[in-house]
């Protein structure tokens, strides 16, 4: 039991609140003969652990005169390694602990499991987990979580699964994990599976579903999963919003976006930089670039990822004079534009027309940024050669990048592609789609160089595209289109034969036509 004045100084340790203060309170901790008090000295690593206002180095300069220290101050410092992005320290701890004889506790190994998945250490992971089953700790849930977390961050999905389904006791976390990692290694089937297996789910739950949805570009069931959670009385938070809002602008689902905001000014939530750079976002991305306009300029601080999304959202718009003042304003503020901040900036240049203006700008990202281009840059760029004529230079800047994965590649290829069929150039628009379908299996290729033969009257070289396709095993997906209607977003598909209500649509559509003989 602590004295009268040993209470003092465990008081004054608690509220300590700069590294002053607790060497400060570290003296007076040594001088009322609690140095060597495992809850002191625990508080005291505790305090240092803590990133935003501690010190790493001054923990473990008290860590190092510890001559006996407990497992919870090995727990501490292993602790305190670990929010400092020390992963390597964090795991020479623990080795350090079992070397002592101590065992991990539930407490001990998670922490290490996470130090594990950031150093994208495999065989770590497995030995660490392997500890926890020698000293029966997998039945704890937060062993069994971390566990789940590690395996996932290594995309060993196959053994995440198994630890999951070992569990005695899951709780929503779990779930969440699971449904999440599922999503982020594109198997949005399986998430679904695990999601519609929960009996209860908390908005956590429900949002890991609508932000895998959404992340792997099925926005429609995104929106569709959001409405249910709505009917199901579960009460959105900010995150869920976010993706929801994300999917708003993919589909132009406005109602459901404005809805968003008005349930946001109701709550009174707080309108913080993500979920109100997701509404400007939404808004923009529906044509309401004014009421975009209108919260940016509200927001008391805008971050890059702020700043990026009205410069595109004045770039989808056509607006490429607005978008480039914005930049200008944007530098002035002394914001540093990143590589996003110049996708945008050359959008905005190409749907304006301002080939020149996009090429200076390129210059200024290469030299006063140093911003290396990546293949969606070599696209713009591309795009703004083209546009002022130049093709041939566009076509050996493409021939000069360096190579980058697959996906990339295409991304600027395609963008020439696109642009010799503007101009009817077929002989290079044939040696970009040669570039291109080496790149990738896909029908856009051969869509655009199809339909530039069409539009020259070279029947024959359509036909033999055409069979081309074929005979490379190639189909052209079938034209999709959607309309939002009562607060629903309806989505059409060119040769459908199985919608629900088949015979209204052609029916109006037969009296649009007459309409039009008339």
């Amino acid at each position: 039991m602590a004295s009268g004045s040993g209470r003092r100084c465990l008081l004054f340790l608690e509220k300590c609140k700069t590294m002053r203060h607790l060497r400060e309170a570290h003296g007076q901790v040594i001088t009322c003969g609690l140095g060597s008090n495992s809850f002191a000295l625990s508080r005291l690593l505790a305090f240092c652990a803590d990133p935003r206002h501690g010190s790493i180095h001054y923990a473990w300069e008290v860590f190092q005169r510890i001559q006996m220290p407990t497992i919870c101050i090995y727990n501490t410092i292993i602790k305190a390694f670990l929010l400092n992005n020390d992963f390597f320290s964090t795991m020479s701890m623990y080795n350090r602990l079992l070397i002592s004889g101590f065992c991990p506790d539930n407490y001990t190994i998670p922490y290490v499991l996470k130090a594990c998945a950031k150093l994208h250490g495999h065989y770590l992971g497995e030995s660490v987990h392997g500890h926890g089953l020698k000293v029966g700790l997998l039945s704890d849930i937060f062993v069994g979580n971390s566990l789940i977390s590690m395996y996932c961050e290594h995309k060993s999905m196959r053994v995440a699964r198994k630890v999951f389904d070992e569990i005695p006791r899951r709780c929503v976390i779990s779930w969440t994990i699971m449904i999440s990692a599922y999503a982020k290694v594109g198997d949005v089937d399986s998430a679904r599976e695990l999601f519609d297996e929960v009996t209860e789910k908390d908005k956590g739950i429900w949002g890991a579903m609508i932000s895998g949805y959404v992340q792997n570009g099925c926005v429609k069931e995104g929106l569709y999963t959001f409405r249910l959670m709505q009917l199901n009385g579960v009460e959105p938070d900010e995150s869920v919003l976010v993706s929801t809002l994300s999917a708003c602008a993919h589909l132009g689902a406005l109602d459901t976006g404005i809805w968003i905001h008005r349930f946001a000014n109701r709550w009174r939530l707080t309108l913080s930089s993500r979920l109100c750079t997701g509404l400007i976002d939404m808004y923009a991305k529906c044509g309401y670039i004014d009421i975009a306009k209108k919260l940016f300029d509200e927001m008391p601080e805008k971050d890059n990822i702020c700043w990026n999304a009205m410069i595109s959202g004045y770039a989808v718009n056509g607006d490429g004079e607005s978008a480039l003042k914005l930049f200008t304003e944007m530098e002035n503020g002394g914001i540093r534009p990143d590589a996003i901040t110049f996708i945008s900036i050359f959008t905005a240049c190409n749907h304006s027309g301002l080939p020149r203006e996009g090429l200076r700008l390129l210059y200024k990202m290469l030299t006063e940024y140093k911003i290396e281009p990546k293949s969606e840059h070599y696209g713009c760029l591309v795009d703004l050669l083209c546009q002022a004529g130049y093709l041939d230079e566009a076509k050996e800047i493409l021939l000069k990048v360096p190579r980058s994965g697959p996906f990339e590649e295409a991304i600027a290829w395609r963008a020439l592609l696109q642009a010799c069929c503007k101009q009817g150039n077929s002989q290079m628009a044939e040696f970009a789609a040669e570039r291109l379908v080496q790149l990738e299996c896909h029908s856009g290729a051969y869509v655009l160089l199809s339909n530039l033969y069409a539009v020259a009257e070279k029947q024959d070289e359509v036909r033999r595209i055409r069979k081309l396709m074929t005979s490379r095993g190639v189909y052209k997906a079938p034209g999709c289109s959607s309309i939002q209607l009562n607060g629903g977003v309806y989505e059409f598909i060119a040769g459908e034969k199985t919608h629900p209500q088949m015979d209204r649509i052609y029916s109006t559509l037969d009296k649009l036509n007459k309409q039009f003989d008339c």
